[in-house]
Order: C-alpha cells, then structure tokens, then sequence
C-alpha cells in the first residue's frame, strides 16, 4: 500500500490523502493548484481517484426542475468540472501518474459530517468538498499503488 489520492473536482477542489490505509489529509484547493498538489506528492508515487462527472448519463438539478435558467446553470457547472476531469487524467498522465475516474453514483450520496467521522477516523473539521475527495478514494485506500515518476 502507498499513498492514494482522492480527488472531487470543482470551483472549490478537495482533496484527501490516505497513506497505508488511514486519512492523513484534507485540503480544499483551486482547480490551478491541482499541478503544484500533485508535483509535491509525486515522489511518494501515489495513485489518483477523481470524482468524473463525464461518467454519469443522468444529470441532477437540485433547483426547480424544468425552469430554463436551472438547465442552463447546471450545464455550465457540468461543463466545467467535465473540463477539470479531463485537467487530471491529462496532468496525471503527463506526470506518469496512475489515474482513476470514478463516477459520482460508484463514490455514493454526500457524507455528513458527523457519519464521515465514524466511517473514517477523521476527527479534525472538513467541508463538503474535501469528505467527498476522501469517499472518492475510500474504497481504494488499501489498494496497490502503482509507480510513477516524480515531476
């Protein structure tokens, strides 16, 4: 086991960090910081798993269905975190680093706060952002690493 890198991507990016199975980090970055996040880790040779939103069939509207400016919204918001999973699979190929896009139905529903804590051992505070980075790669923490090559 090695280092396994979480990735929810959006205007506000989390990102989590498991090492030999356990949560060691939590950061919420923006989306040009994603180079400099993954060049500081490279040298440990991690794997990335990425929530990818371009995986899913079926689009979710929270606001009021069928309004015009709903549509339009959500396809812009989609449009642009569809832009920052093809941003990781490229920085990650390019670094020689293993990368995995896992659709938002496989990562599952949101994670409260207090759930996130009992699932995870995480005791520190963290957002939305970043539980849904860590349940990205939750069910891969313990998994193989494969090698890359440091930046």
């Amino acid at each position: 086991m090695g280092l396994i890198l979480g990735i929810d991507p959006g205007a506000a990016t989390g990102v989590a960090a498991y090492e030999g199975g356990k949560l060691v980090e939590l950061l919420t970055i923006k989306p040009f910081q994603l180079e400099r996040f993954l060049c500081g880790r490279a040298g440990a040779a991690p794997s990335v798993m990425f929530e990818d939103s371009r995986l899913e069939t079926r689009l979710w509207n929270a606001r009021q269905k069928g309004a015009y400016g709903a549509a339009l919204a959500t396809a812009r918001s989609v449009g642009q975190v569809d832009a920052w999973c093809v941003l990781i699979a490229d920085l990650c190929a390019d670094m020689g680093i293993s990368a995995h896009g896992i659709s938002p139905t496989v990562k599952g529903a949101k994670v409260a706060a207090s759930a996130f804590g009992r699932i995870t051992g995480w005791t520190k505070r963290c957002n939305q952002h970043e539980r849904d980075a860590a349940m990205v790669a939750w069910k891969f923490r313990n998994s193989v690493v494969l090698k890359g090559r440091p930046c």
